[in-house]
This record gives structure tokens, sequence and C-alpha cells, in this order.
């Protein structure tokens, strides 16, 4: 009877020595897997942003010019509005552009969409947090320096987009340039007399959108991407 117990104690042991053991050699196969895939949505041409889209957000860019040239013709006695005009403008933007991205997305690389999601939206996020943070404080803190705005903001995109290149075709680097030299172009120009002015952000975005979106059409379907 002793011997029994003692066996049946045995028997009982096995599954808890082996149990840790074996859910950590799962744990570690499962993370090797997710590291896999994201790997290979990194790697990945992207093909999550819409053309059509991208464009309609250069236009909508040149319709907020146009409504802060009749409605704000002095935006530098009035920056409370002029941020909010153009805050709204982006914030519209990212959402269009972003809706279609996940609906495209899951459409076109549906085995790795989640993947392919967080590696695209991860290389704009710091960007993007780095131009609102930034606006904030030059509002806050510093408002003599405002007039800088338009640049920063063109500047701080630009290497969002630079950042993205790594998924995207290699000629989306002419749109990232464009951007840098156009924000480069607004600090040095820029001066009392055409500070805020609405074409300072109207043409750099409404140029540069619409020449992503002529990259992702003469590029959608080839493998055009950085390595």
């Amino acid at each position: 009877m002793g011997l029994d117990v003692d066996l049946q104690s045995s028997v009982l042991c096995v599954p808890k020595l082996m149990g840790p053991v074996t859910m950590t050699n799962l744990d570690k196969a499962l993370a090797d897997i997710v590291a896999i895939r994201s790997q290979m949505a990194r790697g990945a041409l992207f093909r999550g942003y819409g053309p059509v889209t991208v464009a309609a957000t250069g236009l909508l860019a040149l319709i907020a010019a146009g409504l802060q040239a009749a409605l704000l013709p002095d935006a530098v006695e009035n920056v409370s509005a002029y941020l909010l005009l153009w805050i709204a403008t982006a914030a519209i933007s990212a959402i269009l552009i972003g809706v279609e991205m996940v609906a495209r997305t899951r459409r076109i690389h549906s085995g790795l969409a989640d993947e392919m999601i967080h590696a695209a939206t991860e290389q704009f996020i710091p960007a993007g947090v780095a131009g609102a943070l930034m606006s904030l404080v030059l509002f806050r803190y510093a408002s003599q320096s405002l007039w800088m705005l338009p640049g920063l903001w063109q500047i701080i995109f630009s290497l969002g987009l630079f950042a993205a290149c790594r998924s995207l075709p290699q000629a989306m680097r002419m749109a990232a340039a464009w951007y840098l030299l156009t924000g480069l172009a607004n600090l040095a120009l820029a001066s009392e007399g055409n500070a805020l002015s609405p074409w300072a952000m109207a043409l750099p975005f409404g140029v540069g959108q619409i020449m992503i979106a002529a990259v992702l059409v003469r590029c959608d379907g080839g493998d055009d991407v950085e390595g």
C-alpha cells in the first residue's frame, strides 16, 4: 500500500515538474512567431495608403488655406484660431488616411494586417507626438516664435516620412525631401509681412500630398522598397 501511495505521488508530480518547462517552451515559440511576423511586416512593401485619399488631403490643405485667407486675414493676431484650423485639418486628414489604411491593409495584407498596421503607424507616431508637443510648448511659452510653426511642421513631417520609407517605395524619399526643403524655405523666408501665411501651408502640403499620391499610383503593385 505504501508503494502504491509513493507511485501515485510520483505520477502526480510529473505534470507539475514538466508543466512549467512545457509552458516556457510554448511561450518562447509563440514569442518567436510574433517576432518573425513583425520582421516580415517591417520588410514588406506596405500598400495600405490609398493614393486618392492622400491626394484628397492635399486638396483639404488648399481648402483650409482658402478659409484662413477669408476668415483670418491677420493670423498673427489670432493665433488660437490659426492653430485650431490647421490642427483640425491635420486631424481630419489623419482620420481619412487612417480609416482607409486599416481597410486596405486588411484586404491586401490579410495575413499580416495587424503587424503591417502596427509597423506603419509606429514610424509616424514619434514625429506626430513631437509636432504636437512642440506646438503646445511654443504656444504656451514662446509665442514670439510661433511664426516658425509652418516650417517646423513640414520638417517634422518630412522626418516621419523618411522613417516610413523603410516600408514604402523608395521614390517616396522625393516627397520627404520636398517637405524638408519647403520647411527650411519657410523658416528662411518668413517675415513679419507674411508670417503664418495660408500659402506657407497650402502649397507645401498641397503639392507634397499629390507627390505622395503619384508615387503610390506609380509603384502600386511593384516591389520598389528599401531593403
